[in-house]
C-alpha cells in the first residue's frame, strides 16, 4: 500500500483489500469469458465508444443515445468499460462509475450490462460482471451497486443467485417515464442491489417458506403482510411475454409486487435468492442473511 494511502479493511462499502478475497478476482473473470466463448478487454479508446453505441442501441433501441463523449469521459476518469469480444466483433459490454452512497460510503455503480441478443444468456454477462468486480477490487471498492425491474425474473435470478447479490431497496418508478424500446409504457419500479465483493460470487442459502405474494392461476393473489422471518415473493416468469399478451394481468403483477416488496422492506427484510422454479424472490430479515 502506498504511504499516505488510506487503510482498507473489509466493510459494506469502502476501502477492500483486494488481497482479502478468497480467489483471484481476475482469474474468475477469465475463467467465465472462456466459457462463454469470448475475450474480456477495455474500452478506453475513442472508437470504443462506437463499439458500446452499436451494442447499447441493439438492446434498448430508442431516441435517448447515451452521448457519446460521456463514455469517453468515464474512461479518461478512471472508470473504464470493459467488452466481450468474439475475435474483433464487440458483442457485450458493462459500464459504471465510482460513487458515494449516503449510507454505504464508496462504491461503484453499475448502470448498464449488455449483450447483443443472440449472444444472451450464455455466460456472457456473467463474465463481465466478474470483470467489473476485479476492477472495482483493484480500486479498493468493496461494493459494487446497480438497479433493475424486479418483474423481470431473469435479472432477479442472476443478480440474486448466480451473482449473490442482495436487493435491499426498491423504489416506484425510480427513473420516471422512460422511452426506449424496453421501458416504454412502464412504470419504472426498481430493486437497488448491493454486491459484497468480498464474498465469492454464488447463492446465499436463504430459508423463506411464507409467501407474502403467489401466482394465483397467472394473476397475483392477495399480498400478505409477512409475520416471520422470511418471505417469498412471487413474479411472472416472462413478464415481457406478459405485457405483449394481456396487460391488464401485467399491470395487476406490477402493482401487487410493488405492494408485496414494499411490505416485506418495511418488516426489515432483504431480497437475497430467487427460486427460479418457483419464480419467487426468497427475502429474510436483514439479520439472517447468511454471509
Amino acid at each position: 500500500m502506498a504511504e499516505g494511502a488510506p487503510p482498507r479493511v473489509p466493510a459494506p462499502g469502502g476501502w477492500l483489500d483486494s488481497g482479502a478475497v478468497e480467489r483471484d478476482p481476475w482469474e474468475l473473470a477469465f475463467e467465465a469469458a472462456r466459457a462463454a466463448g469470448v475475450e474480456l478487454r477495455p474500452l478506453a479508446e475513442l472508437e470504443d465508444a462506437d463499439r458500446i453505441l452499436r451494442v447499447m442501441d441493439a438492446t434498448w433501441a430508442g431516441p435517448e443515445p447515451f452521448p457519446r463523449e460521456m463514455l469517453r469521459a468515464l474512461a479518461d476518469s478512471g472508470n473504464v468499460p470493459f467488452g466481450a469480444f468474439d475475435r474483433d466483433e464487440t458483442i457485450g459490454y458493462v459500464l459504471g462509475w465510482v460513487g458515494v452512497d449516503p449510507e454505504d460510503g464508496l462504491h461503484t455503480h453499475s448502470h448498464m450490462l449488455a449483450a447483443l441478443p443472440d449472444r444472451r444468456h450464455r455466460g456472457v454477462g456473467y463474465a463481465l460482471k466478474l470483470a467489473q468486480r476485479a476492477q472495482a477490487l483493484d480500486q479498493g471498492i468493496a461494493e459494487v451497486r446497480w438497479t433493475f425491474d424486479p418483474l423481470v425474473a431473469r435479472n432477479g435470478y442472476f443478480n440474486l443467485h448466480k451473482l449473490g447479490a442482495v436487493a435491499d431497496r426498491f423504489d416506484r418508478n425510480h427513473y420516471g417515464a422512460m422511452v426506449d424500446r424496453l421501458n416504454a409504457g412502464e412504470r419504472s419500479d426498481r430493486f437497488t442491489v448491493r454486491w459484497d465483493l468480498g464474498r465469492e460470487p454464488g447463492p446465499r442459502d436463504v430459508g423463506a417458506h411464507e409467501a407474502a405474494l403467489e401466482d394465483d392461476g397467472g394473476w397475483p393473489g392477495d399480498v400478505r403482510a409477512p409475520s416471520g422471518r422470511g418471505a417469498l415473493v412471487a413474479v411472472p416468469s416472462d413478464y415481457a411475454r406478459l405485457r405483449t399478451d394481456d396487460a391488464a394481468r401485467a399491470s395487476a403483477w406490477r402493482d401487487a409486487s410493488a405492494e408485496a416488496i414494499e411490505a416485506c422492506l418495511t418488516a426489515g427484510m432483504i431480497a437475497a435468492g430467487f427460486d427460479r422454479v418457483a419464480s419467487s424472490y426468497a427475502f429474510a430479515l436483514a439479520e439472517d442473511v447468511p454471509r
